[in-house]
């Protein structure tokens, strides 16, 4: 399977309240603009980079899994079930499960920089639970050998999402990656520059593959890396299915 890589300039644009908050989303909607749509159970990536103090106004969700990643700064969230604005810092990770419905709002501080992936965990199940969140604070997940597993077997994050893997990387030198065949693999270049597979990358840079049981990835000086694996098949019906099966 090749790999497909996508520029900056190739996906998705954003912005709230006129602009102080600016986005580009490797996974967006499509009003968007950007070259990729949903697959497997990963529906949507943004990252969301605040130019001054903002925040997002109270919006509803659900159904769907939606993980929100600080990746700089602080930002603050609130929703309708805690009824309280609490911080996330730098490292810090929330999951909503947004089941029957939940709305909140963020704030985010000048400079704050946060990703937002939406995971889809069959919605004809989670559209009749409760909604429930979880906070992660940075100093659950350790980096090991340079790597960060989010969802590590013993107290990693709970999700209903079947199948996902959550991880950051640092490489140095040149790796070789296992993968599993049945996965998807979505890369976001968080730093650094260099090569994966055939592609050369640099920040920002988004890396979709499939059908692999490994990959080189052969950084210049240095790579920082996040990586999501999805399952390619899914026993239910995706949010996309059920909406064209309704049109």
């Amino acid at each position: 399977m090749p790999i497909n890589k996508y520029t900056i300039d190739q996906q998705g644009q954003g912005q709230f309240n006129q602009g102080q908050i600016i986005e580009n989303k490797p996974i967006g909607f499509p009003q968007d603009g950007g070259a990729v749509t949903p697959y497997g159970n990963l529906f949507y990536w943004a990252k969301a980079t605040a130019l001054v103090d903002s925040t997002i106004a109270l919006h509803p969700h659900q159904g769907f899994e939606i993980m929100s990643f600080v990746l700089e700064g602080r930002i603050r969230h609130y929703d309708t079930q805690q009824r309280d604005w609490i911080p996330l810092d730098k490292g810090d990770v929330q999951i909503i499960r947004a089941g029957s419905g939940i709305s909140h709002a963020e704030h985010m501080e000048a400079g704050s920089v946060m990703f937002q992936i939406w995971f889809d965990p069959g919605l004809r199940q989670t559209l009749q639970q409760d909604a429930s969140y979880d906070d992660y604070r940075s100093d659950a997940f350790d980096w090991q050998d340079g790597v960060m597993d989010y969802r590590k077997a013993d107290d990693g994050i709970v999700m209903d999402s079947l199948g996902v893997e959550i991880m950051r990387r640092k490489l140095s030198s040149r790796t070789e990656l296992p993968l599993k065949k049945a996965n998807h693999y979505s890369i976001y270049v968080l730093g650094g520059s260099g090569s994966i597979g055939a592609e050369e990358v640099n920040i920002d840079d988004f890396i979709i593959l499939h059908d692999e049981d490994a990959l080189t990835i052969e950084p210049s000086e240095s790579l920082e890396l996040f990586i999501v694996a999805t399952p390619t098949e899914l026993p239910y019906k995706r949010y996309a299915e059920l909406y064209s099966m309704s049109a």
